[in-house]
């Protein structure tokens, strides 16, 4: 039995994918590697990830899908999966190897003593290109999060000053198959809607105070830079609706009051950076989308869009005239130099 499984979804990923590769190998046979190459054509991705099937069978798998995009390969990793657990890494990123040998420790154990544990949390590493190694940005959770010890969403310290991310992210298998995740095909931030939907079929968690995955940024091309996020805004809007479709569909009452504050909180975290872009962007445009957005958010959940725009958050990134328009992007450009996430 695999104890975890991790997808490597891959795209033109010849360059970099080996890095990524070999930081998970050390695990040996409690993990399963599932190469997802997504119809890589530009290089021999497909080619790099049956090498390293044949060196390392009964832990690699190389798998190869037409391409669906970033989302369609984390179906398809999700759908190959045989682990207790399973967790994503992309292909530019990787783990760190210690910490991964000590949570996969901390799994078997879960697993042996038969302890249920959904959700397994881990610190993660801005690993932004430029930024010298004790300046780069550690997203740890020690605010809002016991430490070390099996948990539930009462138990949870501050509900809103942290976010849990895809890179923080392990869950057993079965949460995201009984949430019914399907993330959207050729859609970029889409991870968005991998640390969201499953939520509500999470009842326990564990924090691991240590950074386990180094988030790489600098890459050209990648999907996080600003210029990236205004030529792809559309996409982003699709998660955002998506998101919002979530959170309408659920009980308040039975997500129970931490649960369900922080989901909404999550959401007015998309719809501001969302806003920001736009407002970025700054066309005619651009603001009629901003406009269509925030009337989806009125009409699919008024309750949801009372309680975002009257937060400290969407009051201020929702400030009327050009002046309001300045002061949110500003506001934005404070965070974006505090956390340096593009």
């Amino acid at each position: 039995m695999k104890i975890l499984s991790v997808a490597i979804p891959c795209y033109n990923s010849a360059e970099y994918m080996g890095k990524c590769i070999e930081s998970l190998l050390p695990a040996g046979d409690d993990i399963e590697i599932l190469i997802v190459d997504d119809g890589s054509a530009k290089d021999n991705t497909l080619e790099i990830a049956r090498d390293y099937e044949a060196k390392h069978p009964g832990i690699i798998r190389a798998i190869h899908q037409e391409n669906a995009g970033h989302g369609g390969a984390v179906n398809k990793g999700i759908s190959e999966a045989t682990g207790v657990y399973f967790k994503n890494i992309d292909s530019d990123d990787w783990a760190d190897t210690e910490v991964l040998l000590r949570i996969i420790g901390l799994l078997k154990g879960f697993v042996e003593k038969d302890t249920k544990v959904d959700l397994v949390l881990a610190d993660f590493v801005f690993d932004k290109v430029g930024v010298k190694e004790q300046n780069k940005k550690v997203m740890r959770l020690t605010k809002s999060l016991p430490v070390g010890e099996v948990f539930g969403w009462e138990d949870v310290k501050r509900v809103t000053s942290q976010y849990i991310m895809m890179h923080n992210i392990i869950y057993r298998r079965d949460v995201l198959l009984e949430s019914g995740l399907k993330l959207p095909e050729h859609t970029f931030y889409c991870d968005n809607i991998y640390a969201y939907q499953p939520l509500p079929n999470v009842k326990t968690m564990y924090y691991i105070d240590e950074a386990l995955y180094r988030y790489y940024i600098g890459r050209e091309g990648q999907s996080v830079s600003e210029e990236a996020q205004l030529k792809n805004i559309d996409q982003q809007i699709r998660v955002d609706k998506i998101m919002t479709d979530v959170y309408a569909l659920q009980d308040a009452s039975a997500l129970g009051p931490k649960l369900n504050k922080y989901m909404l909180s999550y959401l007015t975290l998309m719809y501001c950076a969302t806003t920001s872009i736009l407002l970025i962007g700054g066309t005619d445009e651009h603001l009629r989308k901003l406009d269509d957005l925030w009337k989806y958010l009125e009409d699919r959940d008024p309750r949801a869009y009372k309680k975002i725009k009257g937060s400290f958050m969407g009051g201020w990134m929702t400030l009327p005239g050009k002046l309001g328009r300045k002061m949110s992007v500003g506001g934005y450009r404070i965070v974006q130099k505090l956390y340096k996430f593009n």
